[in-house]
């Protein structure tokens, strides 16, 4: 998963003529969704669009591919329009869905606890590697998720704290298991307005996590967020980083947009 942030040069844009804007809109459109294109990858190739609101950019992509290569290769075929040369890129992250798999994970170990199975043997690892293959076959759909048909965005990244006196990583997986069971059921009483997409960036970019909320009120966002501030999980151990709030933009539209309107 790609995010992409650009601030446009409305400036240097209004200055050309208007037959050079019409080309270069025309051709951008093309290549977006030249890129976007649904493949027989299914739900994990898709690049959306998304007007966004403050200081931060002005467009946002979302880009979910089947692979980093893949990723790099729409970024490189970008790069290559005219239009590009009107975009900054503020910001971007790189992340890859994930699922929590607290409850089932401590099932397994607590299993083979009992049964004296050494930790990392051959046992063990193959133990860890059938529950795994288990969990993504019952939750495909979640690991390659569709981006909603959603009108508002909202991507902002976060870290679990690890300093010297709160460190997520030191606590017991039960206590672990036992916040992240009780954080979960406050995004459930919000399933019917939001969706969402939890993506792992460790090693992959600056912060743990990447999230995603997609709704058609943006408020939601806000109600949803301010009541898991109270939660054990965010109050004591989270950390976030900068929120992006975008509006959708079809493809279709970014000539409306390139015009001031959407």
């Amino acid at each position: 998963m790609l995010h992409q942030v650009f601030r446009f040069n409305w400036k240097t844009w209004r200055a050309l003529s208007h037959a050079d804007r019409e080309r270069i809109s025309a051709v951008a459109v093309s290549k977006l969704n030249e890129i976007g294109k649904p493949t027989s990858e299914g739900p994990s190739h898709q690049t959306v669009l998304f007007s966004l609101l403050g200081h931060k950019g002005d467009l946002m992509l979302i880009h979910l591919r089947d692979s980093v290569e893949a990723l790099n290769h729409l970024e490189l075929a970008l790069a290559q329009t005219e239009f590009y040369d009107y975009l900054e890129q503020t910001y971007s992250y790189l992340s890859v869905v994930e699922l929590g798999l607290y409850e089932s994970s401590a099932k397994t170990y607590s299993a083979l606890a009992a049964s004296d199975v050494v930790p990392h043997s051959p046992e063990w690892n193959a133990a860890i590697k059938e529950t795994i293959d288990r969990q993504s076959t019952a939750m495909a759909a979640r690991l390659r998720p569709s981006i909603p048909q959603a009108t508002y965005a909202c991507f902002y990244p976060m870290d679990r704290k690890r300093d010297e006196t709160v460190n997520w990583y030191l606590e017991p997986m039960a206590e672990r298991q036992r916040m992240m069971h009780e954080h979960g059921m406050i995004g459930r009483r919000y399933a019917d307005d939001v969706r969402q997409i939890i993506s792992a960036s460790i090693g992959l970019d600056d912060w743990e996590w990447g999230v995603d909320l997609f709704a058609n009120d943006p408020i939601t966002f806000k109600k949803l967020i301010y009541e898991m501030r109270f939660d054990e999980v965010s109050a004591k151990y989270a950390l976030f980083g900068t929120f992006y709030v975008g509006v959708r933009l079809p493809i279709e539209s970014l000539t409306n947009w390139l015009s001031g309107t959407i």
